[in-house]
């Protein structure tokens, strides 16, 4: 075997526990050793890593496909120019997986100014925003295109931005990916399937597992850390015990890198189909201490009404009915505010007789800590204002018993739900997590009849647009009196009268109002 080659062992076995493939990666001077534990059906099945099944064949040349011939057509600009490209990465993995693709990314020896000449007169655009890290962006009719020279990139101990080095070959690019199902690449113009590091066993598997060393591979970037847990959320896969290892070990490693990149593979693994498996692997190797140390901390606290052994539990099944109830597809702010909704209850825990616990205003206290992690991770202004205000309103509900509001009360429920009250009708349904049917069927009926009467009033009313019977102009024509915070005073009475009684007619609003103005002096 060629040096740099990689020689797979399978071993025979009667059986793999839970179907879970344990594998361990090995180095013999230059050649990387994989011993695989298989039984015999796997090895009808398996055959060698890189030998793809029709149906991967099929999945490869119709990922091709769709940017053919502007994929194939650039291959040829990069070969007549003497350089390599290759398609690699996240779309070679989506279309064996056969999920949709969506970005197409490119790899090549030509260094950044190199990649630049060539493209030049071929692309409709052209930017270079990542063109200090190698990459380099462009158009070509309706196809968004990045390439990026081989390369290797690494942290040093202070640092929060990566080093970049550019290589010199495909195989050595592939090496310094994340994780071997990221580690395989089609080269162009010949639609060469390139896979030295066992991806498509991983694949096969659903195993996440780094091409060397993790704690190499983590050294080099920790986010890869988190971006594990990711793929756990967004694919389903497990992670390699070795991967899950290193992840403990060197949880603290993250601290060097930047808030802002923290906060893109958190909100990509929310997002994910299934973010319970993703956050318990943050919980469990100690980087949820790291990023939102918040959530572990819910581990501690007996939930009051012993339906979850802790509040984590609690929070991360709030999280998936909450899940359950999305409508047009994944929704960030819905999904933190479930998942952050109760961390207030550390800070307001109170033991009383009986041996009870309470988290009296915990909603509040929870509210300013989200606000606070939330800025922390730099989250847009509009993200942290929404999930705080959930965070806060999320316990209202409770007071409405079994139907005791008055219209006034609702009137007030719907305003300070704003445009979020959708959202709270979600949250306020999936943070009931009781066994009791018959308690979770009663508070069902019992939101449901509230939100019969939010839609009869919005439809009475007009409540959306809520608003005083009388204006600015209205009240200074009618108290004599000028522009000032005495009209902002009376616009405020106005509205909670609003609020409490409905529409009563311009006339009567003119009437309290002047008999407000004069319990006023």
């Amino acid at each position: 075997m060629s040096s740099g080659g990689i020689i797979v062992i399978l071993v025979s076995v009667t059986s793999v526990p839970d179907r879970t493939w344990i594998s361990r990666q090995l180095r013999i001077n230059s050649h990387a050793i994989r011993v695989l534990p298989v039984t015999c059906e796997d090895l009808r099945s398996i055959a060698v890593p890189n030998e793809l099944t029709s149906d991967h064949h099929a999945a490869i040349a119709e990922l091709l496909s769709r940017v053919t011939p502007v994929a194939d057509d650039l291959g040829r600009v990069f070969a007549s120019a003497g350089h390599e490209l290759a398609l690699v990465g996240g779309p070679v993995r989506d279309a064996l997986l056969g999920r949709p693709v969506s970005d197409l990314d490119f790899t090549t020896d030509a260094h950044p100014e190199r990649i630049l000449e060539i493209v030049d007169g071929w692309a409709d655009a052209v930017w270079t925003i990542g063109i200090e890290f190698g990459t380099v962006g462009l158009r070509k009719g309706d196809h968004q295109i990045e390439i990026t020279t081989y390369r290797s990139e690494s942290y040093d101990r202070k640092s929060r931005k990566p080093e970049v080095a550019y290589g010199t070959s495909l195989q050595d690019d592939l090496a310094r990916r994340d994780f071997a199902v990221n580690a395989m690449a089609a080269r162009l113009p010949g639609h060469e399937f390139v896979d030295p590091y066992g991806g498509l066993v991983d694949l096969r598997a659903k195993l996440i597992r780094t091409p060397g060393r993790p704690e190499d591979s983590f050294g080099d970037d920790p986010l890869r850390m988190l971006r594990a847990a990711r793929f756990s959320s967004q694919l389903g896969f497990s992670l390699d015990p070795a991967v899950v290892e290193a992840m403990t070990a060197m949880a603290g490693r993250i601290e060097i890198v930047s808030a802002e990149r923290v906060r893109d593979e958190l909100s990509k693994l929310l997002m994910g189909a299934q973010p319970r498996e993703g956050l318990a692997l943050l919980v469990d190797t100690g980087l949820a201490a790291q990023v939102l140390p918040e959530l572990p901390k819910l581990r501690l606290e007996i939930d009051e009404h012993h339906r979850h052994k802790d509040v984590y539990e609690h929070s991360l099944t709030v999280l998936e009915q909450a899940i359950a109830q999305e409508e047009d597809g994944p929704d960030l702010v819905l999904r933190l505010a479930a998942l952050l909704h109760d961390i207030g209850k550390p800070k307001t825990r109170s033991f009383v007789e009986g041996g009870r616990v309470t988290f009296h205003h915990h909603e509040v206290v929870g509210a300013s800590m989200t606000k606070a992690r939330l800025s922390a991770l730099r989250y847009p202004k509009d993200v942290v204002a929404d999930v705080s205000r959930l965070v806060e309103l999320h316990l209202r509900f409770h007071g409405y018993g079994t139907g005791e509001w008055t219209d006034s009360a609702v009137r007030r429920y719907i305003r300070d739900g704003g445009h979020l009250l959708s959202r709270l009708h979600k949250l306020t349904r999936a943070d009931c997590t009781t066994r009791n049917k018959r308690k979770a069927a009663a508070l069902a009926r019992t939101y449901d009849d509230l939100e019969r009467r939010i839609a009869r009033l919005e439809q009475e009313e007009e409540l959306a647009k809520i608003r005083p019977e009388l204006d600015g102009n209205d009240i200074q024509r009618i108290l004599g009196m000028g522009p000032g915070p005495a009209v902002g005073k009376a616009y405020k009475f106005l509205l909670e009268l609003r609020l409490d009684q409905g529409m009563i007619g311009k006339d009567a609003a003119a009437k309290a109002l002047q008999e407000w103005w004069q319990n006023q002096a």
